[in-house]
This record gives structure tokens, sequence and C-alpha cells, in this order.
């Protein structure tokens, strides 16, 4: 029996596969269109199995706050075509709708829930069967606070929550949220930075400062010999410097010396607490930088974060965040 054009139609309506793979099943079928459903289902299991070893690293981010949950979610694929096309972002706010309604908490949770009668997987499946690409659920986080935000950047490939103490209005919580988007902070304060980040700033703190000082040392030493410090800062630039007739060969060597001689000295006398207090100015230069309470506010300058969120009330504060980007930072 010819498969005609209506149920070719109708078969694509009811999947969203391609014109010619409905036809396919559908003479595959013989005209069964459950039968040709089922075809087209195997046919996304086999493309999945086919496109294992291929790297999904474009997708969809989208993000949902209801109350005092909030959750994250980035569906990924291959190709940014597929990323933007309708039926595909359908499928992640499908998925998303399914989470917050379940408030499911973790991504393995999500795995198993079942939306319509089909697993998750199985429905990633059929989208694989449609576009032929590789897809995955890339990221899940969630947020369960007194009140919750979620912002999703122009172009669905970045989204953030934010988890608050106590209810605010909702144009400053999407201000905070859009700040988290745009200055990826890695701590809500700084007492949440895990200590091993914070040892690890102080010693490159600690290190950076010592170096300083030694550097300081020795271009006064160079200077007091009448030699430029910057023709000797380096034995490449040394040797340029030689070549252009910018220093001689004897200033050189009495450089090396010189650099030498006072690098060890100064080094072996460094004044400890006024090396500890420099490098703790940076640790905190650190803090303001990457923790969010503490960071400059995008919208004005003026103040921080913290100091935003007390003009709207004096006890709110932000107590979580979570941030999904599938573009590089």
């Amino acid at each position: 029996m010819a498969v005609t054009m209506a149920e070719i139609s109708k078969l694509r309506k009811m999947t969203g596969a391609g014109m010619m793979d409905c036809k396919k099943a559908l003479e595959e079928a013989n005209n069964d269109i459950d039968a040709a459903i089922e075809i087209i289902r195997k046919k996304g299991q086999a493309v999945a199995a086919k496109r294992e070893d291929r790297e999904a690293s474009e997708g969809c981010v989208l993000a949902k706050a209801d109350g005092t949950f909030a959750a994250v979610l980035a569906l990924k694929c291959e190709t940014d075509f597929v990323a933007k096309n309708e039926g595909f972002v359908a499928l992640t706010n499908k998925l998303l709708d399914a989470a917050m309604a379940a408030k499911v908490e973790s991504l393995d949770a999500l795995k198993e829930l079942v939306i319509d009668g089909q697993k998750v997987s199985d429905l990633i499946v059929e989208e694989i069967g449609k576009t032929g690409e590789k897809m995955e659920i890339g990221a899940y986080e969630t947020i369960s606070a007194p009140a919750t935000v979620a912002y999703v950047h122009f172009g669905n490939k970045l989204a953030t929550l934010v988890g608050f103490n106590e209810a605010l209005d909702a144009q400053v919580a999407k201000e905070v949220a859009m700040q988290v988007a745009a200055m990826n902070p890695i701590a809500v304060t700084r007492d949440d930075v895990p200590q091993e980040t914070k040892d690890g700033e102080l010693k490159v703190a600690i290190e950076k400062t010592q170096e300083e000082q030694v550097k300081k040392a020795v271009e006064v030493a160079l200077k007091k010999a009448g030699i430029n410090p910057a023709h000797v800062d380096s034995p490449e630039h040394m040797e340029s410097n030689m070549a252009k007739g910018w220093i001689s060969a004897e200033d050189v060597e009495k450089a090396k010396e010189i650099i030498a001689k006072v690098s060890a000295e100064k080094a072996a006398n460094l004044p400890a607490q006024m090396i500890q207090n420099i490098a703790n100015g940076r640790l905190n230069k650190f803090f303001k930088e990457n923790c969010l309470m503490e960071q400059e506010f995008v919208s004005d300058s003026s103040m921080d974060i913290a100091t935003y969120l007390k003009k709207q009330s004096a006890t709110l504060k932000a107590t979580a965040f979570k941030r999904i980007n599938l573009n590089q930072d």
C-alpha cells in the first residue's frame, strides 16, 4: 500500500521527524502509525548510540523560580543551529517545568523522572532521532530558600539562580541575579570560600609581595650604579640591548652581580609583618572581586551588593546562588 502525503504529515506532526524519515518509517511499518512511531523512536536510539563519542558543546540553558524553589537546567547538543531549534527549546522547557512541578533536587533524580508516561532519557532520545545530534543534560542545579529568583540571559546560554533570606522586590532580586551572571562570583560571602582557596590565594599574595620587594631593592641598587633596570631585566634584554649599543658588556656583568647579590640579601631580610599586611590586603581585594555580597554593584559602582540589599531591608541577604554558562567566561 502506497504511503500518502496525509499519513506522512500526520506522522511528522506526531513525532517531529523529517518528511523522508516519516515516509520510510511508514513504508517499513506498512502504514501502521504506531509501528512507524516505534521505528522512529528506535532510529533515535540508534543515532544516540552512534553519536556517543561526539561532543555536545552547544545547548539551551533555562531557569525558573517559584517562591521558595528555583531550578536551572542545561540541555546540550552539538550545534548552535539545533540549540535554537523550536523543538529543542520546547523540550528544555518541558524538562524544567516537570522538574519544577516535582521539585526535583538532583540531576540523577531528574533523569529518572517520568513525563507523560516517558522517562526523561526516552524524551531526549526521541529528540535525537529528529535532529541526528548527540544530546544530554549538561547540568541541573536548584536552590531552596525563603525567596528565590531566576534569570536567563539573552540567547539561552547563561542562566542564574539566587536565594535570599527573606521576601524582596522582584526587580531587586533580578538585579542581583544579573550581577551573578555578569560577575561570576565564587561564593556568597568570604566565609563561604573554601579554606583551601583562601590558603592558596594568600600564598600567592605573599610570594608576589616578596618578589616585588626584592625587585624594588634591585632596581634601586641598579640605578645607584648608573644602570637602567629596564635594560637588564632579563637575559634576552641584556643581549639585545648590548647588540643595540645601549649598554656595554661590562655593565651587563656588573648588573648580573648586583642582581644576584641584592636579591639574595633582600630575600633573607624581608620584613615579615609588612609582607603579611600587604598580602592580607591582596586577599581582601580577592574577596571583594569574587564574593557576591562584597562585589561592586554593576548597576551602581558607588555601593557593593550588601549595601544595595540593605537599601531594601536592613536584614536582607543573598544566601545562595547557582550559575550555568555554556560559553567561556
